[in-house]
């Protein structure tokens, strides 16, 4: 496959499958995943980040074990709307995935989405500092990844 837009994705994954979202962050990959009926993001898991094969490994087989079907990776968009050197690394990871293996992937507007999360974990569910840092990337994952599923939604 490849680097499809958000509304091409529905058609490109197969039936049945989920989409895997991915917030991509210099120290840890936050992950979440969809329902198969595209409906709602579930918090998984964070990876630690390391040498990119380690990365990669690591996310397929999450993709096989899931019935993952196409993934939905947060793009960190500066707030003016331009891209500067945070979107051309994401741009480059998500290339070298295909290199790998043929998987949709579609990118989604992150700006904001850790910061919703931090204050969401902060204001209403009075999470400590600790715990916070431990949930933090994949919760912003599932952010991103509902976004990108209403969206789908509303197409």
């Amino acid at each position: 496959m490849a680097i499809v837009e958000l509304s091409q994705l529905k058609d490109a994954v197969a039936p049945g499958r989920r989409l895997l979202g991915l917030d991509l962050g210099s120290k840890t990959i936050g992950l979440a995943i969809s329902d198969s009926g595209f409906a709602v993001a579930s918090p998984l898991e964070t990876l630690a980040r390391g040498k990119f094969t380690k990365d990669a490994e690591a996310l397929e087989a999450l993709i096989a074990e899931r019935e993952v079907g196409g993934l939905v990776i947060g793009l960190p968009v500066n707030m003016d709307g331009s891209e500067g050197p945070r979107c051309q690394s994401t741009r480059q990871f998500a290339a070298n995935l295909l290199q790998r293996g043929d998987i949709p992937i579609a990118f989604w507007d992150e700006r904001l989405s850790t910061a919703a999360v931090e204050r969401l974990l902060v204001d209403e569910v009075d999470m400590t500092r600790k715990r916070r840092g431990e949930v933090v990337d994949k919760m912003a994952a599932a952010y991103i990844l509902q976004g990108a599923l209403d969206a789908l939604a509303n197409l």
